[in-house]
């Protein structure tokens, strides 16, 4: 095939005129653009739809073996410059053995490292993507530095370094995946190569010919067509649809069981592990689980490699159902395309009649972050002097059982506060106290959502108040001051609201109280119909301490 490759043009920049350099066993499709100075390595794929256009930003480097698949596109800024791994500078630098995929967008000045994995529509500008990281589809990584070896989950959206150095590690599943990805590129790099040469294809034509055999697309065809048909007897066709979809989407796959009496305290035991990638494999171990715990609560989840759980499904009750009265359907994605996690209200969708959403959504962030969870309670006498006194130990890392433990000490202690706590184990200290109930009756207003305080204590009664704040904030302000923490504000339109992209505001740099209270009030008015936060960092630590939503909509 002829490789459409040209020049590049003059410019008021450049007059090189440099032409692309391919080595000689690169395939490259002559559907693509290729323009100026590209330097393509030895046995790389370049599929149909391409361009690489090194007309402003340049030069360009493609390391050995790497696959650039369909409708893919590499451009630079012209004053873009990144360090390649041969010491040169470079507009765009792109490893061995690495894969980018169906429609990415690699910007100069962009670095992207050996066997790294760039998935469907990502995009990757002015950053720098360590070797072995897995970037799944519609993520979007600028201005950072991804370290090697870390997954980026679909449809994340990394614009800070602090966002990048929170980044889980790649598992060895991932890794085979992206290997798997590089060998079948380079086995469809040889056969397009077969496919030129006349005298290799020849003999295969001659011998499908005296055979009869069915030609190569029709025979894959009915493969997929067997492999999609996959059935269960015990499985409702929702549930394998959820399987299909979840191991589509990379996930990891888990089944736990529950007696009738222990499902009220959400005390879940595992069933056998299930490590395949093969949807049949998946459907006989998930029936297993069901065969082996018939007459007890069983339910399906998926793990991303975040260790969060996703799409949490009862899929067998006590009395036998399974489930299968409503179809299941993938995930509604975000503007950008990220998972929503709320599947099908039974897992992140966890609900409760006791507790708020905003303490539900406090509860699924504590244990995304590896957080242990605990509860106290109190009387209104010993209140005033802090003396709180633990409920039952939480010991679960699932929200709904999280969920129901909280339920079960605000059912015990009726008439009493009864606050949630967050602990970080390896610092051993506390990152939360929020209080869920008063004695009252009252559950915790949604002033209090998603605070990471670490304060000793919330009893303090409040001396200054407001008129737009509720009191657990103006608790928290008090705390965040008291414990020298640094205070900034940070806001976010309804649209932008899902994807957490969400923007400084600005820094409170108030000494007394009432002066940060009046500065909070001023962000509220400036930011009329949208979210706005209280975020509170730790100096030393470099890290935040809390996040709190004080308007909505």
């Amino acid at each position: 095939m002829v490789v459409r490759s040209t020049a590049a043009p003059p410019t008021p920049w450049s007059r090189s005129l440099a032409e692309p350099k391919i080595h000689a066993t690169a395939f490259v499709h002559s559907s693509c653009n290729l323009i100026g100075d590209v330097n393509i390595g030895a046995n790389v794929i370049v599929a149909p739809g391409t361009a690489i256009r090194a007309d402003e930003g340049t030069p360009f480097c493609v390391g050995e073996n790497t696959n650039i698949q369909d409708g893919v596109v590499i451009h630079g800024l012209e004053q873009g410059r990144v360090i390649g791994d041969d010491g040169k500078e470079y507009s765009v630098w792109i490893g061995k053995s690495a894969s980018i995929t169906h429609m990415a967008l690699i910007h100069g000045p962009a670095y992207v490292g050996d066997s790294c994995f760039i998935g469907f529509r990502s995009t990757v500008f002015n950053a720098k993507v360590g070797a072995g990281c897995i970037v799944m589809m519609h993520a979007l990584i600028q201005d950072v530095e991804i370290p090697p070896g870390k997954y980026v989950a679909s449809g994340s959206i990394i614009t800070t370094q602090q966002q990048a150095d929170r980044l889980p590690d790649v598992q060895v599943q991932d890794q085979e995946f992206a290997h798997h990805v590089v060998g079948i590129n380079q086995a469809l790099r040889a056969g397009y190569h077969c496919a030129a040469d006349s005298k290799c294809i020849a003999p295969i034509r001659d011998e499908l010919n005296l055979a009869g055999a069915k030609s190569y697309t029709s025979i894959e065809i009915e493969e997929l067509e067997r492999s999609s048909e996959v059935a269960s007897n015990n499985l409702g066709a929702e549930t394998v649809d959820q399987l299909r979809y979840l191991l589509e989407q990379g996930f990891k796959i888990g089944t736990e069981h529950v007696d009738q009496r222990r499902f009220r305290t959400g005390s879940w035991q595992s069933c056998q592990a299930i490590a395949t990638r093969s949807l049949g494999e998946a459907v006989s171990a998930v029936e297993s689980c069901l065969r082996d715990h018939s007459g007890e609560y069983v339910r399906l989840f998926g793990i991303d490699n975040g260790r969060r759980r996703v799409l949490e499904t009862i899929i067998q009750r006590p009395d036998g159902v399974v489930a299968g009265t409503s179809n299941f359907k993938a995930p509604a994605t975000t503007s950008a395309g990220s998972y929503n996690g709320n599947g099908n209200g039974n897992g992140n969708g966890v609900g409760s009649a006791k507790l708020s959403a905003e303490t539900v959504d406090q509860i699924r962030q504590l244990l995304a972050g590896g957080y242990k969870i605990g509860t106290e309670h109190v009387d209104e006498r010993r209140f005033r002097t802090g003396s709180w006194n633990s409920c039952q130990p939480i010991e679960s890392n699932s929200a709904q059982a999280v969920v129901s433990a909280l339920e079960e000490c605000i059912e015990s202690h009726q008439g009493e506060y009864v606050r949630l706590i967050g602990i970080d184990a390896k610092a051993k200290r506390r990152v939360l106290e929020a209080i869920i109930q008063r004695p009252n009756g009252q559950v915790a207003s949604s002033g209090s959502t998603k605070s990471f305080t670490s304060t000793s204590s919330a009893t303090a009664t409040a001396t200054v108040s407001s008129t737009r704040l509720s009191t657990e904030i103006v608790d928290q302000l008090r705390q965040l001051l008291s414990s020298g923490m640094k205070i900034a504000v940070e806001h976010v339109d309804q649209r932008r609201f899902r994807t957490g992209t969400w923007a400084v505001a600005g820094q409170i740099q108030a000494i007394s109280e009432r002066e940060a209270i009046a500065a909070l009030e001023g962000y509220i008015s400036e930011y009329p119909g949208e979210y706005v936060r209280l975020v509170g960092t730790d100096p030393k630590a470099k890290r935040r301490v809390l996040e709190a939503i004080i308007q909505r909509p």
